[in-house]
């Protein structure tokens, strides 16, 4: 890899880490499994070991958890709040120890204790002790600055108020966390007065502490394990042990797995003890976490910029279970996608009963190509096999792996379905796609649900009143077949107040308030529109980036159209080119490629007009050839553009703002980067495609502007590097007044 590449994956995991970062640390709603944030966070401290100059000052290398969240006081730790570095294998214990050895000079033979206790999967928290009393607490935040939940940190049993024995400054570091036996409980009253449902326990906890109302966190099962210290006034202790004991001894609950260790077989040992009991503990950990005992060498190993050296965490991995699977269903998505489900006998994983997990694909489950080849990561499973369930966190079950030696006798490989199993229409695989989609488009009911769905979700029409579970009922009723039967729904069936409200589960109330919902969304944003017609590959952000571009539908209607003859001509150039790619031998390929797709443009006799047509949507911002044949797709189909026709029929769209056209910032190229503190980014980027900027994701030689907010990295030294302007938010909004 050379460096330009490694430029480009590192700024890519760095944003996926960010996001990852906040919405666990600071929204409590993970989007990443611990399995899937860990192999993200390796590969990009790798990249960053290997490309030193990607490492520079701001970037996620020495970050740690995230800011804290608006709505809470701030509270800078006097000693920051570290993060651990990870161990998977034994193998990274033994390194882990060999290094410390050869930093302190120690032979193998010299006596090395460490602590082992288990990793608990919560929230970590600081309090603050002053002449015996809780003065503060806060939670990590970012390591240095926290958010200030005093208040609510006074309302946990297992938290004292007053302690008597310690020294005059003591903060006590530990987790909130929440038993399984407690979280179910939450959930079963929270399922009874409708309030929220948590995911997980962590979740739960997390969300519970970060209360802006202290008697909500008071009605939540809190609890909290000590296990560390911040600022001291003086000693705990001389190990690390002995502190564990202090704090007990001064009314703290610690966990009783904590041991002393003499030796990394006897860490290996409790580790694989712990994890055997895992399941049994009644609160969820993930891993065992490691520290030298001798407190004074401790000091002497010191830190990294974000890590002590002289701790690790052993991770545990991803939680796993075996059972039969039952059966195997074919769902079919809105894009036509038969996507497999595995039905299972129900077992228990991570604390959640599974009876369902994907099967990802057809080639998943085949595990052989057509020609009888292993296809890798295939499994060859049958129904009535034992497989193995993965799940962490709260990603979806995922079938991984399966036991061939449990296999029932006489099982038969499993024949994935060519056909649509709802409408029967061919079930067909495009060269080069994972995936079988039904060839049936709007006559499939599957897909027809599927896409109203969609039509009413909330970053699309977004019509209250109208979820799921009404589109599913109406369709199977034949009130509504597509979009424009919603806004028909009311004159088709004469009174349809009247009809409605008699329904079981309606009522007139809900009846009217659901036409009134209707109606108030016949005024609808030209982005909306766009993105909830469900064309294929045409996502929320291309949507809103069509819809700014071409400005009505009327224009983006003509421009299909037109575009048409040069969008057939494109597939055709791809078509002839896959053939050769197939066909050609390597010396020859390049050569025979070139021919076969200007052979095949000029065999379309492409007018100019219509290659214009073809150019101009596919210089849209976010794009691409692949989006944009999906759009002239959908419009040139009879059925579907019939279907937008009738629905367009119902609506007042409402076209984009018109760019300013002399704002100091019209036709420039803005990045943000770093966290704004005067407006959200989605208000900031707003603003500026209001005033005729166009607003990249990424520092490129076509950036203009770059606006940096505290914690900017890796594009603030690029825009550096590029020579571009670097603008601060106050100066950012002096600019555009």
């Amino acid at each position: 890899m050379d460096a330009a590449d490694a430029r480009v994956e590192f700024e890519a995991l760095q944003t996926q880490i960010e996001a990852a970062d906040v919405a666990y640390h600071q929204k409590d709603a993970p989007t990443l499994s611990d399995a899937e944030y860990d192999q993200l966070k390796r590969r990009y401290l790798a990249l960053a070991d290997a490309f030193p100059e990607l490492a520079a000052e701001g970037t996620r290398v020495d970050a740690v958890g995230a800011p804290a969240a608006s709505g809470f006081g701030k509270i800078t730790h006097s000693v920051r709040m570290m993060s651990l570095g990870n161990a998977f294998e034994d193998q990274d214990v033994e390194d882990f120890a060999a290094g410390l050895r050869r930093y302190l000079g120690l032979s193998a033979e010299a006596p090395l204790a460490f602590t082992a206790e288990p990793k608990i999967d919560g929230l970590s928290l600081s309090l603050r002790y002053e002449q015996g009393q809780l003065v503060q607490a806060a939670t990590r935040g970012d390591g240095a600055v926290g958010e200030n939940v005093t208040e609510n940190a006074r309302t946990i049993a297992d938290i004292p108020h007053q302690i008597s024995g310690a020294p005059e400054v003591l903060e006590v570091r530990g987790e909130v966390y929440m038993s399984h036996a407690d979280f179910e409980a939450l959930n079963a009253r929270h399922t009874e007065t409708g309030g929220k449902i948590f995911a997980n326990p962590r979740n739960a906890a997390a969300g519970s502490l970060r209360q802006l109302d202290a008697e909500i966190t008071r009605a939540r099962p809190l609890r909290f394990f000590a296990y560390s210290w911040g600022e001291l006034s003086e000693p705990l202790a001389t190990t690390q042990s002995e502190a564990i004991a202090r704090f007990e001894a001064l009314g703290f609950q610690t966990n009783p797995l904590t041991r002393r260790c003499d030796s990394i077989a006897e860490l290996l040992l409790h580790y694989h003890a712990i994890e055997e009991q895992r399941a049994d503990l009644g609160y969820d950990i993930d891993g065992v976490v490691y520290k030298v005992d001798d407190l004074a060498l401790q000091e002497r190993l010191g830190f990294r910029s974000t890590t002590p050296r002289w701790a690790i965490a052993h991770k545990f991995p991803a939680e796993l279970a075996w059972t039969r699977l039952e059966g195997i269903d074919i769902q079919v998505g809105r894009t036509g996608a038969l996507s497999p489900v595995a039905r299972l006998q129900p077992v228990t994983v991570g604390g959640v009963v599974v009876s369902n997990a994907t099967l990802h694909n057809e080639d998943y489950i085949i595990g052989l190509d057509s020609k009888g080849a292993q296809i890798r990561e295939g499994k060859d499973i049958r129904i009535g096999d034992w497989v193995q369930i993965y799940r962490a966190g709260d990603v979806i079950p995922k079938v991984a792996d399966v036991d061939l030696t449990r296999r029932p006798e006489g099982t038969e490989p499993y024949v994935f379905p060519t056909t649509c199993p709802r409408c029967g229409s061919p079930a067909v695989r495009e060269e080069g796609d994972a995936v079988r989609r039904c060839s049936g488009g709007v006559i499939c009911p599957a897909q027809a649900v599927e896409k109203l769905k969609h039509f009413v979700s909330r970053a699309a029409f977004d019509i209250e009143g109208l979820g799921a579970k009404q589109v599913e009922q109406f369709h199977t009723d034949e009130w509504v077949k597509e979009p424009a039967d919603i806004f028909e729904l009311q004159e088709n069936y004469g009174n349809g107040l009247q009809q409605l409200k008699n329904r079981e589960g309606w009522g007139e109330k809900s009846a009217t308030a659901l036409f009134a919902a209707i109606n108030d969304k016949r005024r609808i944003e030209f982005a909306r529109l766009i993105f909830g017609l469900g064309i294929r590959h045409v996502g929320e952000v291309a949507a809103k980036d069509v819809a700014l571009h071409f400005r009505t539908w009327q224009a983006l209607v003509e421009a299909a159209d037109l575009a048409r003859p040069a969008a057939l001509a494109h597939r055709a150039a791809d078509e002839a080119e896959l053939v050769e790619r197939q066909e050609a031998q390597a010396a020859e390929r390049r050569a025979k490629i070139t021919d076969a797709r200007n052979a095949a443009i000029a065999a379309c006799a492409v007018a100019p007009d219509s290659q214009a047509a073809w150019d101009d949507l596919i210089s849209v911002d976010g794009l691409g050839p692949t989006v944009a044949l999906s759009l002239s797709d959908a419009f040139a189909n009879p059925e579907e553009r019939a279907a937008f026709d009738r629905l367009v029929a119902h609506l007042d769209i409402i076209e984009p703002d018109a760019p300013a056209e002399d704002s100091p910032v019209a036709g420039k190229t803005v990045v943000f980067t770093g966290s704004l503190e005067k407006m959200t980014r989605a208000e900031a980027k707003a603003r500026a495609e209001a005033l005729g900027a166009k607003v990249s994701g990424s520092v490129s030689k076509k950036t203009d502007i770059l606006v940096a907010g505290p914690g900017a990295g890796s594009k603030a030294a690029k825009a550096k590097d590029l020579g571009i302007q670097t603008l601060d938010e106050d100066e950012w909004l002096e600019l555009i007044g």
